[in-house]
C-alpha cells in the first residue's frame, strides 16, 4: 500500500555531490522511495497500537452506525393523526428532526460498542501475548457487559454472552475466509 508524499521530498541542490554513479533523478527517486517508505512506517505504528486501533474502530463505528441509524429512522414510520394534521413543511422538518436524533443515537452506540472491543482486544491480546479466537470472545463478553452496565446484572450477563457468541462466530468465519 503507497501512501500520497504529504510533504514532498525536497528537490535535491544543483551543488549538491550525489554518490558516485548516480544522477539527479536516480537520487530524486531514491530520496522519494525513502520517504514514502518512512510515511508508510508511521501510518502502520500508529494504526496498529491500542490507542490507533481503537480511535480506528470508533471512528468506523460511528460511520457504520450513521448509515445504519438512517435506514432503521426511514423505514420506521411513526405516523398518527396528529401528524397528518401538520402541514407539508412541518412534517418534513419533524420527520427530519427525528432521522437526525436517532441516527445520531445509532452512531454514538457503535462508535462507543466499536472503541470498546478494540480497546480491550488489544488490552486482552498484549496480556495473553496471543492473537487467537479467544481474545475476540473474551472482548466481545466485556463489550457486550459494558454495553448493557446501566440495565444491571442480568442484563450484563446477557450481553456478554451475547456479544462473546456473535464476536467467536465472526471470528471463525473471518478464519475461514482466510483458508
Amino acid at each position: 500500500m503507497s501512501f500520497p508524499n504529504v510533504f514532498g521530498t525536497p528537490e535535491v541542490p544543483d551543488d549538491m555531490q550525489l554518490p558516485p554513479g548516480m544522477d539527479k533523478e536516480t537520487f530524486q527517486k531514491l530520496a522519494d522511495r525513502q520517504q514514502r517508505e518512512a510515511q508508510e512506517m508511521a501510518f502502520r505504528t500508529v494504526a496498529e497500537s491500542c490507542p490507533g486501533r481503537t480511535v480506528a474502530s470508533g471512528v468506523i463505528g460511528f460511520g457504520a452506525g450513521a448509515a445504519i441509524g438512517v435506514f432503521m429512522s426511514s423505514v420506521e414510520w411513526n405516523i398518527n393523526d396528529d401528524f397528518l394534521r401538520l402541514s407539508t413543511r412541518e412534517q418534513m422538518r419533524q420527520t427530519l428532526r427525528d432521522m437526525g436524533s436517532r441516527t445520531y443515537s445509532s452512531a454514538k452506540s457503535f462508535a462507543v460498542i466499536g472503541a470498546v472491543f478494540a480497546s480491550s482486544e488489544c488490552v486482552i491480546e498484549s496480556f495473553r501475548a496471543k492473537h487467537d479466537i479467544y481474545n475476540n470472545i473474551m472482548s466481545g463478553c466485556f463489550a457486550g457487559a459494558a454495553m448493557s452496565a446501566r440495565a444491571g446484572p442480568r442484563a450484563m450477563v446477557a450481553g456478554c454472552a451475547g456479544f462473546a457468541a456473535f464476536s467467536g462466530a465472526i471470528e471463525m468465519w473471518m478464519n475461514s475466509m482466510d483458508s
